[in-house]
């Protein structure tokens, strides 16, 4: 099954951003894609955290599940949806949430990023919790492919790959390819990212695919990009810098049985 992470450099404004989402989905779906996933914050990257407040959305209603039901169907695609901002039950903070499109249109996914960014090193300064909600539980779905095999994707979001605990659980839930949309910012991302996105494939044995925001934003932040595919050996198989565009790679069923068959690490937990 061929898939897809999108690479974007989102602004300040929602439907500029979605119209340059579906531009890319148009492309995966010309390049064959099954399945295309949306970086984190998609959506915008505003000026101000609270920026995120004035787009919340509750489930089932809003233009960006609209957006995203209506290119899954039109496009005959499975899509994630890097994240957007779904109301809570504080006024002052929003879920960061992936919601997954069948290619009917149906929504028959959520994930609310359970571990939220923190980092201070004296010139950046971020703090996630200020205006987010944390999420409580893992989140996987099964996708039948074209070719009528399945397989078990599991959810995660940006920080969350400093976790390992978190793609555990997705490993002892049989699942074979983790997405990791992220907005990693460059100075972190130029010290961590691939390390953690190839250690999560390795010790899992599963797939990762990673689409980020990759390039410098409206509001002045610079993310790191790097959007990439990583086998269950540890092999990027695809990658893209920096800028707006795809990452492209095929999940091979056969591919992944013989990597875990001659290395059975997940058979040997102890703990």
């Amino acid at each position: 099954m061929k898939i897809a992470a999108l690479q974007m450099v989102s602004g300040t404004q929602r439907e500029a951003n979605l119209a340059s989402a579906r531009g890319l989905l148009e492309q995966a779906a010309q390049a064959g894609a099954e399945l295309a996933v949306l970086p984190e914050y998609f959506v915008a990257l505003g000026h101000q955290d609270t920026d995120k407040l004035a787009l919340q959305e509750t489930p089932g209603q809003g233009p960006v599940q609209d957006f995203l039901a209506r290119a899954a169907q039109e496009l005959g695609l499975w899509i994630v949806g890097g994240t957007l901002p779904m109301q809570s039950t504080d006024p002052e903070r929003v879920y960061n949430t992936s919601l997954v499109y069948a290619p009917t249109g149906e929504c028959v996914a959520r994930y609310d990023k359970i571990h939220l960014f923190r980092f201070d090193n004296g010139h950046e300064r971020y703090d996630e919790s200020q205006r987010i909600a944390a999420g409580v539980a893992p989140v996987h779905f099964d996708l039948e492919a074209r070719d009528g095999q399945r397989w078990r994707v599991g959810l995660s979001v940006c920080y969350d790959l400093r976790f390992p605990e978190l793609y555990r659980a997705h490993a002892r839930a049989g699942t074979d390819l983790m997405l990791v949309p992220s907005a990693f910012t460059h100075t972190t991302g130029a010290a961590h990212w691939e390390l953690l996105l190839r250690a999560r494939a390795v010790e899992n044995l599963a797939y990762v695919l990673a689409p980020a925001q990759g390039g410098l934003h409206e509001n002045g932040r610079r993310t790191w990009g790097h959007s990439l595919l990583v086998d269950p050996w540890g092999q990027v198989l695809d990658q893209r810098a920096e800028g707006p565009g795809l990452v492209l790679g095929t999940l091979d069923a056969e591919r992944l049985r013989q990597v875990r068959n001659q290395l059975p690490a997940l058979e040997h937990r102890v703990l």
